[in-house]
């Protein structure tokens, strides 16, 4: 059995072990957390040819330096626009590259994005809870989190050469203006007049930014006399608003039921990218109906299998590659 050991020499906050999340346990009090950027996530495996969901290191804006002591192993790296340092050169993520014995690797935030995304050919070794990886920030169950000095370890790796060079960077990724949102569920709960203010005015995002959720600075948005609701359960991309008028975006993390009234919820599809906002982007809300929600995630999620489909097919080794750019045809002979 092939095996590789990593060890990180430094590493900011919020840097996790996450697989595909932790569905369907809601209803016992569990979030399903899983990675901030689902897409990114999924498409650094499919970029290595991993199953779907499998586990993946998430690195936040604090970045990550970590050297291989033993093995080798194929990775990916995908989410952001993070810088990534290997074999004595800077390059950009979504990317595939091998690590060997006594090579170092550093990922460190670029122009955009929170959120980036390790995978490798290997299985990581790390713990599971409830037959998943996928680590809850606040309780710690899952996978874990990982801090400078921690030794990160791999099975049955592989190197495949095949499959190293640049990804497309999906259109799909990258972060937007403005997002989409089902207003509700309880817009009755606040004054005349905040709906206008939510859909007629920017919102930035704030340093209160965690895997939890997502605090924004902005115009308020005005309760009636209720300043809360019985608890009711709540969904990934709710917009709450507390007593002090400012709104929050919940993610991954986000408590399974609570008590502050929800002006609207953000459409599935739009919080890939919406995740991988930072302070102080900016951000401006545009309502649709339910309806029209149910079609934007059914377009969306074919575009996205066939984007995975795409960036899952091995290029080739190099005398493959050279064939499809027939650079035998450039040649004229004397």
């Amino acid at each position: 059995m092939t095996e590789a050991t990593l060890r990180i020499k430094a590493c900011g906050p919020l840097v996790s072990y996450q697989d595909g999340g932790r569905p369907g346990m809601l209803r016992f009090g569990v979030p399903a957390s899983g990675p901030m950027d689902q897409l990114a996530h999924a498409a650094a495996h499919a970029a290595l040819g991993n199953p779907d969901g499998s586990t993946a290191v998430e690195i936040s804006t604090g970045g990550i330096d970590l050297v291989c002591e033993a093995g080798e192993v194929t990775f990916c790296v995908s989410g952001g626009d993070f810088q990534v340092f290997h074999s004595g050169a800077w390059t950009r993520s979504w990317c595939v590259r091998t690590l060997r014995a006594g090579d170092t690797l550093a990922i460190r935030p670029g122009q955009w994005g929170s959120w980036a995304y390790l995978a490798f050919c290997g299985e990581l070794v790390c713990k599971q809870w409830a037959g998943r990886t996928a680590t809850h920030s606040t309780s710690g169950i899952g996978g874990g989190s990982l801090s400078a000095g921690a030794v990160v370890k791999l099975r049955d790796t592989r190197v495949v050469e095949e499959r190293e060079g640049e990804i497309p960077v999906p259109d799909l990724a990258r972060p937007r203006k403005s997002a989409r949102v089902v207003l509700g569920p309880q817009i009755g709960a606040f004054s005349a007049g905040s709906e206008a203010v939510l859909l007629g005015h920017e919102f930035a995002v704030t340093p209160a930014n965690d895997r939890m959720g997502m605090r924004l600075s902005g115009p308020a948005l005005a309760l009636n006399d209720a300043l809360a609701i019985l608890s009711e359960p709540i969904v990934r991309g709710s917009i709450q608003v507390a007593g002090d008028g400012v709104a929050s975006i919940l993610l991954a993390d986000h408590q399974t039921i609570g008590g502050y009234p929800k002006i609207a919820t953000i459409v599935s599809v739009d919080l890939d990218w919406l995740a991988q906002l930072r302070a102080p982007d900016s951000i401006r809300f545009t309502a649709v109906e339910a309806s029209e929600a149910v079609l934007m995630a059914r377009s969306e999620a074919s575009m996205r299998r066939q984007y995975l489909e795409q960036i899952s097919v091995p290029r080739g080794n190099l005398q493959t590659r050279l064939m499809r750019e027939n650079l035998i045809s450039g040649f004229i002979l004397g």
